[in-house]
């Protein structure tokens, strides 16, 4: 037989290490994913900006109307009514129906302070949204402060980033 010492095999040599370019397939499906994701995540939010700038503007105009309004008519409870429906409107544009919706009372101006530092709905002049229905009558002296206030809070919706973000 023959001796393996005499055979003439050579060494094992391993293959080069591969190289980290260019990377294999799975690694460019993973990019584009990432990418389409990231993509997707800011044209979403974008589009969420949008609307909610525009529910914004819209509100200001009502306002803006509705106190026009209130100066040819002078039916402070009318006024405060239409007042109450324009911020439930542009609260369920700038945040989530489910959170919104359904609030009334207390909790419904709980709600509205949430934005603002202090809390001028549930201790302030904000308090004649949910009174007003039961009073024979409101003053005009009540009406004007409501009507400041709720041009404070669209204000601050509008500059505040926490509108529905899920």
């Amino acid at each position: 037989m023959n001796d393996p010492l005499q055979l003439p095999l050579r060494d094992i040599h391993l293959p080069a290490e591969p190289l980290w370019w260019p990377p294999a397939p799975g690694w460019w499906i993973l990019f584009a994913l990432i990418i389409s994701i990231m993509a997707l995540v800011w044209w979403w939010y974008r589009r969420r900006q949008r609307i909610k700038r525009s529910a914004v503007n819209m509100a200001r105009q009502e306002l803006e109307l509705l106190q026009s309004k209130y100066n040819t008519h002078r039916d402070a409870r009318q006024t405060i009514a239409d007042l109450s429906i324009l911020l439930r409107r542009l609260s369920i544009s700038a945040y989530p129906r489910t959170e919104t919706a359904s609030l009334t009372g207390e909790e419904w101006l709980q709600f509205l302070d949430r934005p603002l530092t202090d809390t001028p709905f549930t201790r302030g002049a904000g308090r004649i949204l949910v009174e007003a229905p039961y009073r024979p009558e409101v003053k005009e002296e009540e009406l004007i402060p409501l009507i400041a206030l709720c041009r404070r809070w669209i204000d601050n919706i509008a500059g505040n980033n926490t509108g529905r973000t899920a």
